[in-house]
């Protein structure tokens, strides 16, 4: 397994051979447009301010790397593993991240624009400063996720996982709420739309009639 060394060339980082471990890089406000790095361990890795359109890291693994202010356009993050990441402002737009684990990140003022984000594991994170919009999450694990005050609009929930979630004044509107148990979650303040609240009240075992 290949070692990648701090201090690489400010022009953008150095070509990275699969099964490498990055350490203690300093890659801010870097340009890694059209970069394909694949099974890389990227370990205190500064991405503050980086940007890419069209990047791929397929099973990477992202451990306390800061994306910071970073903005990331058609990108995918395929089967990758997050931990100890912060994501403090992060734009993600049109990404695919099937498959990937998050785990004690930072997700404060995260802003998610589409995107594929199906089979993500994200149990017990605290999104409640996060906006996601028009997402598919479809099967996303949320269990005991906060989301507390999150703009979560117009995502594809279906098949989600939202056991013990905080939604508590949460905005939800145009959102699939077709898996969500209102007796599992905390829902006070939610804003919703009148379909979700006809979905909740049958997820209830009410019967809606006109």
């Amino acid at each position: 397994m290949s070692h990648v060394e701090p201090g690489s060339a400010a022009g953008g980082p150095p070509d990275i051979t699969p099964g490498s471990i990055v350490r203690d890089e300093d890659w801010y406000g870097r340009d890694l447009s059209g970069r394909t790095l694949e099974r890389v361990e990227l370990v205190d890795v500064d991405l503050t301010e980086a940007h890419a359109v069209g990047a791929t890291f397929e099973g990477c693994t992202f451990r306390g790397v800061r994306f910071n202010a970073s903005v990331w356009t058609e990108c995918a993050f395929t089967a990758c593993r997050f931990g100890r990441a912060n994501f403090f402002d992060a734009r993600l737009e049109r990404c695919k991240l099937v498959g990937s684990t998050f785990d004690d990140c930072t997700f404060d003022l995260l802003h998610v624009e589409r995107g594929d984000w199906s089979f993500v594991t994200l149990r017990r994170a605290d999104l409640s400063g996060a906006t996601v919009e028009g997402a598919r999450m479809r099967e996303v694990d949320l269990e005991q996720a906060r989301l507390e005050g999150a703009t979560v609009v117009g995502v594809d929930l279906s098949g989600a996982v939202l056991d013990g979630a905080d939604l508590r004044r949460a905005t939800l509107r145009g959102t699939d709420l077709s898996a969500l148990d209102p007796r599992s979650v905390r829902l006070e303040g939610a804003v919703l739309d009148a379909a979700q609240a006809v979905t909740l009240v049958e997820n209830l075992g009410a019967v809606v009639t006109g």
